[in-house]
């Protein structure tokens, strides 16, 4: 008998693999094919119906308001009665120069840097910490999580008249230090404005990490400490060990969730240092943004000011996501 060779000639193409580019032309036709409304909406656009009240709020409130923004930008924009016909030129980049070259814009970032530095690493170590601590207890554990995010839902203008009883110069923990407080006081020393309001925000935002962080542990297998405690891994050991990259993901969203909160700083040094005293030593870009674009009447500026708070924040974030997010996956 002949043996009959089965092996491709030099250059041909197996029928298999000769078959996958036709099959995707066919699925592309066939998708073509359809109708626009299932092309747009897909096969089941009651999704659509569900998913337009987040759409249309998003739109409203965050894209409508973004893009206006970085309109009001390129001009001498002011804000005038509805139906007024006023002149506002066009100034190209000009509040973009003059926001990159004012001393004010630069401390301000300067400060929310401070801020960041500070309230960032406390974040994510306390709230880590306690909620280790409260998923292991047993005992008034209710009242416990509850507890830490009291302050989280309270309204900050009540909490902050009790941290100035304590921190004004003759407040509860100055009396206390005596001769070790600083001169002059906490909220109006150029020093430590900055770093107790990073102080305060992180207290008081703790419990929304917290809560962050416990259903990440139930995520956790218990027996991954097991196996470790059977390696003889101690509580420390299995804490760096088990827990921390467990809960890696959420510590990932507690980084960028408190980069949010502390580049969106407004209410803080408003109440607490009186407008972002002493000498703008605690102003913050959005308390800025306000001061120009609202007190002071130049919208278009505090919008150029606006825009480059955001890209710092996708600056940071994309950071964030790249180093930490990438040891996530």
């Amino acid at each position: 008998m002949t043996a009959v060779n089965t092996t491709p000639a030099a250059g041909g193409h197996d029928s298999s693999a000769a078959g996958g580019p036709i099959k995707g032309r066919d699925a592309k036709k066939r998708r073509t094919d359809q109708p626009l409304r299932i092309r747009i909406f897909g096969k089941n656009p009651l999704g659509w119906l569900f998913s337009a009240p987040y759409l249309i709020f998003v739109i409203v409130i965050f894209a409508y308001p973004l893009l206006f923004a970085i309109y009001m930008s390129f001009f001498d924009y002011f804000f005038a009665a509805p139906g007024a016909n006023v002149d506002r030129p066009f100034v190209g980049f000009d509040n973009y120069v003059n926001a990159f070259t004012d001393p004010a814009v630069w401390q301000s970032f300067g400060n929310v840097g401070i801020f960041l530095i500070i309230n960032v690493p406390l974040t994510v170590i306390l709230s880590l910490l306690l909620a280790s601590g409260l998923n292991s207890i047993k005992r008034f554990r209710t009242f416990l999580r509850v507890s830490y995010y009291v302050p989280y839902v309270t309204a900050s203008v009540a909490i902050i008249g009790v941290w100035l009883f304590l921190f004004n110069e003759n407040g509860l923990v100055s009396n206390i230090l005596g001769p070790l407080a600083p001169n002059p006081s906490w909220f109006v020393n150029p020093y430590w404005a900055m770093p107790m309001i990073a102080i305060y925000v992180t207290w008081k935002q703790l419990g929304f990490y917290i809560l962050l962080y416990l259903a990440a542990l139930q995520n956790v297998p218990t027996e991954l400490y097991e196996s470790a405690a059977t390696d003889g891994a101690g509580r420390v050991r299995q804490f760096f060990s088990v827990t921390v990259p467990g809960v890696r993901p959420a510590t990932v969203l507690v980084l960028l969730l408190s980069t949010i909160v502390g580049a969106n700083l407004f209410t803080e040094p408003y109440l607490l240092t009186g407008g972002g005293g002493p000498n703008g030593a605690s102003t913050s870009p959005v308390l800025l943004i306000y001061q120009q674009g609202i007190q002071q009447g130049h919208p278009g500026y505090a919008a150029a000011i606006g825009i480059v708070l955001v890209i710092f924040v996708l600056i940071i974030a994309f950071l964030q996501n790249r180093f930490a997010g990438e040891r996530n996956s």
